[in-house]
């Protein structure tokens, strides 16, 4: 799973990104701070399923700390987009290919209008123009892509499939483009669609594949009356305050052992100097006043209520809820909502799955066939003949 972070320029975007991997990027008040793409990991929390069990985990591919687990997402900081991106302006077309591989995205606004969808300082911008802007980029980026093959699908009798193996690339599903298509009333063989029918049937498609979270940032230099403006602009839009600046100066002073964040309350560590004390004072007001920075509720939003994951336990023995080595409930895989055992088996490995006869639901104790639709928080053997290589 891969979530990409964008937005116009200046908005905090590399902000945002040091905040949820703690990856040190090049982070500047200006426009095109980042050229390349960042790459790294952040972590969404959920609690463990130890509490339930009444055991004390060891994991592998996550950490648990006071029963909340945090499992390990893959999220990509790409170049500001500017108006006219999909035609090469700006970091245009590096941007936009560097999200195609994304599964959702993370819009950063600047909240409190400082900045305008150039990355330049006004005194005044509305950041819902961002939001507009955005979305018209990525629309006009697909429909591009539709448009220079358009000759290629007018010769196949199948759009769907045609149009699937041409936007694979998006991790496209067929049912994604069998949708797009007939939600706009489009034709779907031997297609010659318009300049507006291909807009239309990438608007659809976009909302499908790639769907938006929009995080009103900056909102420690923004205030409610700002916040509540950009959220009657952007109705059908999911809408999250936060301070990726915020966050991340509590990361960096817990990682220097001034502070100790736990449960949205900071508590002082050691002796900070006069300076020390006066950013860690203006951290905890924040925290009070907003509950919390809002960062790691993003995350959470896109990856559990947006992109509908649920978190699976996999183990070798059902009884002792461990792997070979002992360690308890040692991995917490994301799935998809709906996944069976036998993907669970793939994801552990394809050995596995072809050699899977059954699974066993090990809070249970109960044999579970293949076709067993997975549940939040199961804890699963999978039984194969199969072995990893």
């Amino acid at each position: 799973m891969l979530i990409g972070i964008i937005g116009a320029p200046n908005k905090g975007k590399s902000t945002m990104f040091s905040a949820l991997t703690m990856n040190e990027v090049q982070i500047a008040d200006y426009a095109f701070t980042t050229i390349k793409p960042n790459l790294g990991v952040a972590h969404v929390s959920k609690e463990c399923v130890e509490t339930e069990l009444g055991v004390k985990c060891r994991p592998r591919n996550s950490t648990c700390t006071n029963g909340i687990r945090k499992i390990p997402v893959n999220v990509v900081d790409v170049a500001g987009l500017v108006p006219g991106a999909h035609l090469g302006k700006g970091m245009g077309n590096q941007f936009l290919n560097d999200l195609a591989g994304a599964d959702a995205l993370i819009q950063v606004v600047d909240c409190s209008g400082e900045t305008d969808m150039h990355g330049e300082r006004v005194e005044w911008a509305d950041p819902a123009e961002e939001v507009i802007m955005v979305r018209k980029e990525l629309v006009e980026w697909i429909a591009g892509i539709i448009t220079r093959h358009m000759q290629q699908l007018s010769r196949n009798d199948d759009a769907v499939s045609a149009l699937h193996m041409l936007l694979s690339g998006f991790k496209a599903t067929q049912e994604q483009v069998r949708h797009a298509i007939s939600a706009e009333y489009l034709t779907s063989n031997k297609i010659n669609w318009s300049a507006d029918e291909c807009t239309k049937f990438a608007s659809r498609f976009l909302e499908d594949s790639k769907p938006i979270v929009i995080a009103a940032n900056k909102m420690d230099k923004s205030d409610t009356k700002k916040l509540e403006w950009l959220k009657s602009r952007l109705r059908g839009y999911e809408v999250i305050e936060c301070s990726g600046a915020i966050e991340l100066a509590i990361k960096k002073a817990e990682a220097a052992g001034l502070i100790r964040y736990t449960g949205g309350s900071i508590h002082v560590m050691g002796k900070p100097t006069p300076e020390q004390e006066q950013g860690i004072q203006v951290m905890g007001e924040y925290l009070q006043k907003h509950n919390g920075t809002g960062v790691n509720d993003i995350l959470s939003k896109v990856v559990f209520q947006v992109l509908h994951k649920i978190v699976v336990y996999p183990v070798e023995d059902e009884n002792k809820f461990t792997d070979h080595f002992g360690n308890v409930l040692p991995d917490a895989v994301l799935m998809d909502n709906g996944s069976t055992a036998l993907q669970l088996a793939e994801r552990i490995h394809t050995d596995i799955a072809k050699g899977m006869k059954y699974g066993i639901d090990a809070k249970k104790k109960l044999r579970i066939p293949k076709d067993y639709i997975l549940k939040d928080n199961d804890v699963i053997k999978i039984f194969s003949t199969g072995a990893m290589k």
